[in-house]
């Protein structure tokens, strides 16, 4: 099993939108790093959920519930993919981008490294001590 985390602004599909639809498809990721990540995930993968804009906080976890297939958003060719994610609980204590920076267990967090990146994988390590930190 894999540990991934995925960015969205709360304003255009937040955690509670994921658990109102129970699932979705992650699509439109227009990055190649992140196209190669959404590859990389596997049905059953635990998936953090972040969100990025003001909040800046993990707020959910979810999980990885069908493999990469074509984005069907695709229009130019390129070879974009998604993979569809269904909702597992809501962390009960959000992990904020600033708590992150503090603990130095989570110092090598791609988060913190490539803040850019909309997906990620996560170190097994980091993801028990996230979910440990959240409950």
């Amino acid at each position: 099993m894999n540990y991934w985390l995925v960015k969205s602004e709360p304003e255009e599909y937040s955690y509670k939108d994921l658990e109102a639809a129970q699932d979705t498809i992650w699509d439109g990721i227009r990055n190649y790093q992140a196209r190669n990540y959404l590859k990389e995930m596997k049905i059953g993968d635990q998936v953090l959920y972040y969100h990025s804009g003001k909040e800046k906080s993990i707020v959910g976890l979810a999980e990885v519930s069908e493999e990469a297939f074509p984005d069907k958003k695709d229009t130019d060719g390129k070879g974009w993919v998604a993979v569809r994610i269904k909702a597992k609980a809501v962390l009960k204590n959000p992990l904020s981008l600033e708590k992150i920076k503090e603990d130095p267990m989570l110092s090598e967090l791609p988060l913190l490294k490539q803040p850019r990146l909309s997906v990620m994988p996560v170190a097994k390590d980091a993801f028990d001590l996230i979910i440990k930190t959240c409950s």
